[in-house]
């Protein structure tokens, strides 16, 4: 079943660029990564395919915004990664200033990666974007990310 797309909730949104793996979700898409570092939790992609098709559409609905809604997401994807693999999820620090929420700078690696395409973000580009947005961009500039996904994301986002 296709998910929708674009979801009432902000953080519950699949991207345009992430079109190819919808269906099955076989991928973990950028809204429940947005939740994962919101909630402190490292999920491998492994573990994310032991997940039953309902499951992983939970986990993009699921809200992940509040104290207790974080809580209650964290505690549903322990108890999913441990009774799939009988282990203890890994944790990761939850960033206290992210800077997805930063509206006053552009990450330097986000200007790098643009620049590498000969495109000038301004920082009112920067500001206009949601906080899923800026955490989708900031994810695809990683060095280590595979880029293919970069201008297609900058389309979608109207920067170029």
């Amino acid at each position: 079943m296709p998910i929708p797309s674009p979801m009432p909730a902000e953080d519950a949104f699949i991207f345009q660029f992430e079109e190819e793996f919808v269906d099955d979700l076989h991928c973990i898409p950028m809204a429940v990564r947005f939740k994962l570092d919101t909630c402190g939790i490292k999920l491998k992609l492994a573990q994310w395919n032991q997940f039953s098709q309902d499951e992983r559409e939970q986990f993009i609905f699921q809200p992940c915004t509040t104290e207790e809604e974080i809580a209650d997401y964290r505690e549903f994807l322990k108890d999913l990664i441990f009774m799939y693999s009988e282990t203890d999820a890994s944790e990761i620090a939850i960033a206290e200033n992210p800077p997805w929420l930063d509206t006053s700078v552009i990450p330097p690696a986000l200007v790098a990666k643009a620049q590498d395409h000969d495109i000038t973000l301004s920082l009112q580009q920067w500001q206009n974007l949601t906080p899923l947005q800026r955490f989708a961009l900031i994810k695809l500039s990683r060095p280590s990310h595979e880029s293919k996904n970069f201008l297609p994301a900058l389309q979608e986002f109207e920067l170029i």
